[in-house]
């Protein structure tokens, strides 16, 4: 007789990740995770296997590498040859051309960014740029987040026109406004693209989730015409006010942040120097705003970014500022900046607005930025993955959905490694075993963090230069979308 035979157990949708350093708030530990490609979050492991009985579909030895939530970058204006802030009659394709481009660097979300520009413009491509990560229920349908497509839209990210004209940048003078109310805002962008909207399902009537408004960030001059009558309005909308661009004094700054200011567009960038007694925008920063870094090795010195950082290191949120020319070789580019006709011209890693010597955004991926800011900070690799993960999540309100590897938050993770080098440093991380509970000094290599060079005497010194990090896979809403090739 036959032994009975039984039906393979229903799958989970879950896949297990294991022998792998896992970010956890400040450190790197030795643990397990647990995602759904079913509900797209992270799963608790203990609850999923001892009280719902569940086991995962497929469990994966990382070997060791580094298990980081997705990236988010909140000033990207660009990339792989597209710029959002150029209207073209495939623009929507293009878009999404972009995002499954841009999740092969590691960013699962980011704030499409627009300089400043017409009215008419920031109309028509800011409907384009909405959240498009949630799900998205109607009274009649309801339409599931795609993981295939690619790094997700939190909202556009809108850097002008409101700036002060003193500390325009490469932003076209003739482009900027001054705002005395908040109609002259909805008359710029769309009263539509500053309102959130709600979702409701037909069956209950009953009000389902929040979406945020198109304009989920705005950079702006608190100094300059009504503005510190209209950061109020705009904080009660869901919208993150950032001041940048600006020449406000210490005490214009302080009154910002009391009126709702969050962060600081790409600070010391653009922006009144710090003097002994008129110490700028610089000075509210143990005040508590968040702050952002281009940290290309262009727009800043490296003693700058450690200073910055030293003062408030909770605050940071490294931003490349990237712009459409990323990804592309070095040359000549036009550029939608405003009315007439603009180029970019790219030499390595610097760009310039042609004619005028100044710096035109970067040309870097986050990672990259990422090694930069490790280079010149001299910080912990945990430190630097939280600013391009969990602190810009809390500064846009995201926390406990993005920016984290905890239970119940959106399942979008970075698998990195370090790439080879034939000079490898032994580098003592503290790492905390989770099976175990207890700390321990782990001699992980981490290959080429040092390189020697000539000082001037002719002896050899070696100076730190950070890990070089490689992208190994990226995963979106539980789905693998990245896998790097051998």
């Amino acid at each position: 007789m036959s032994p009975p035979t039984h039906p393979p157990p229903p799958r989970s949708g879950i896949t297990k990740f294991t022998n792998c350093l896992v970010l956890r708030g400040n450190s790197l530990v030795r643990d397990d995770i647990w995602i759904s490609s079913v509900t797209g979050k992270i799963v608790d492991a203990q609850s999923a296997f001892y009280d719902s009985l569940v086991v995962p579909d497929t469990a994966i030895d990382l070997g060791g590498r580094i298990v980081s939530p997705g990236f988010i970058d909140c000033q990207l204006n660009g990339a792989f040859g597209f710029n959002f802030s150029t209207l073209t009659d495939d623009y929507a394709d293009r878009l999404r051309e972009l995002n499954k481009k841009l999740i092969k660097t590691g960013v699962t979300s980011y704030l499409p960014t627009l300089t400043s520009q017409t009215s008419e413009l920031y109309k028509k491509v800011l409907p384009h740029l909405s959240p498009s990560g949630t799900t998205t229920t109607t009274t009649t349908t309801t339409t599931p987040r795609n993981p295939l497509n690619g790094a997700e839209s939190l909202g556009a990210h809108a850097e002008g026109p409101f700036l002060n004209p003193l500390r325009n940048g490469v932003h076209n003078p003739s482009a900027l406004r001054t705002a005395r109310s908040f109609t002259d805002l909805e008359d710029v962008y769309g009263a539509e693209n500053l309102r959130p909207t709600t979702t409701t399902p037909a069956e209950t009537g009953k009000m389902m989730n929040v979406v945020p408004p198109t304009v989920r960030m705005i950079t702006l001059a608190p100094e300059v015409g009504g503005m510190m009558r209209v950061i109020p309005k705009l904080v009660r909308r869901g919208i993150v006010v950032s001041m940048g661009h600006s020449e406000a004094s210490y005490e214009q700054a302080k009154e910002a942040v009391g009126k709702g200011v969050r962060m600081v567009t790409h600070l010391l960038n653009a922006m009144r120097g710090m003097q002994q007694r008129e110490p700028g925008i610089l000075g509210v920063l143990g005040a508590g705003p968040y702050f952002g870094l281009v940290c290309d090795g262009v727009h800043l010195h490296p003693a700058t970014v450690k200073l910055a950082w030293n003062i408030h290191p909770e605050g940071l949120i490294l931003v490349t500022d990237a712009m459409h020319v990323l990804g592309l070789p070095d040359g000549r580019y036009p550029w939608t900046n405003g009315e007439g006709e603009h180029w970019i011209v790219k030499k390595g890693r610097v760009l310039e607005l042609e004619g005028t010597g100044s710096i035109a955004g970067s040309s870097s991926s986050l990672v990259e930025c990422i090694e930069t800011f490790l280079r010149h900070s001299g910080a912990p690799l945990p430190l630097a993955l939280r600013a391009v993960t969990a602190t810009p999540a809390a500064m846009l309100g995201l926390q406990g959905v993005k920016g984290t590897l905890d239970p119940g938050a959106d399942a979008d993770l970075v698998v990195l490694s370090f790439s080879e080098s034939e000079e490898e440093e032994q580098v003592v991380n503290k790492v905390e075993n989770a099976e175990e509970g207890t700390k321990s000094a782990a001699a992980e290599t981490t290959p080429g963090n040092t390189v020697t060079t000539p000082n001037a005497d002719g002896h050899e010194q070696k100076k730190q230069r950070g890990p070089d990090l490689v992208v190994e896979e990226v995963w979106k809403f539980g789905v693998r979308v990245y896998r790097r090739e051998e």
